[in-house]
């Protein structure tokens, strides 16, 4: 075991984790943070995507030995049901969400690139969210979303 430190949605968390456990697994089954979800397993879809020290990365691919000092922010830690954010207002209001499993990692991105001042162009939405996947849209709902939340900087 080794012990780590890092800080979760402003939370510092201190746990003993196995070597080659992944962040994704740590999130979701000790720190109950489901909303980062398991998609591919093989860094494709997007759906866990969280932000490491601002940065997104694929929480699936990422053990949790190397988010050891960092800060990390899930989904949870971006919105919240009795206070939504921007991002995740704009998916309720455009009809971004279907089945919802690929939501987290869309709303994430989405947040990424409106804390970088990323200009609202299809090319850009396009370009930053080609890691995301979902398989019950068409993408037009959800790049209205976020064309919209980008927008309302």
């Amino acid at each position: 075991m080794v012990k780590v430190v890092f800080e979760v949605n402003g939370r510092t968390i201190e746990l003993d984790v196995e070597p080659n456990e992944l962040l994704i697994n740590t999130l979701r089954n000790r720190l109950g943070l489901t909303g980062t979800k398991y998609g591919c397993g093989i860094g494709e879809c997007g759906a866990c995507t969280v932000l490491v020290d601002g940065e997104p990365m694929l929480s699936c691919l990422l053990l949790t030995v190397d988010v050891n000092g960092k800060r990390v922010e899930t989904v949870e830690g971006l919105t919240s049901e009795r206070n939504p954010g921007v991002v995740q207002k704009a998916f309720m209001e455009e009809g971004a969400i279907q089945c919802g499993y690929c939501t987290p990692g869309f709303i994430v991105m989405a947040e990424y690139m409106r804390r970088r001042n990323v200009e609202p162009v299809d090319e850009n939405i396009k370009e930053y969210l080609k890691g995301n996947l979902c398989r019950c849209t068409g993408y037009i709902n959800i790049y209205k979303a976020v064309r919209k939340a980008l927008k309302a900087r």
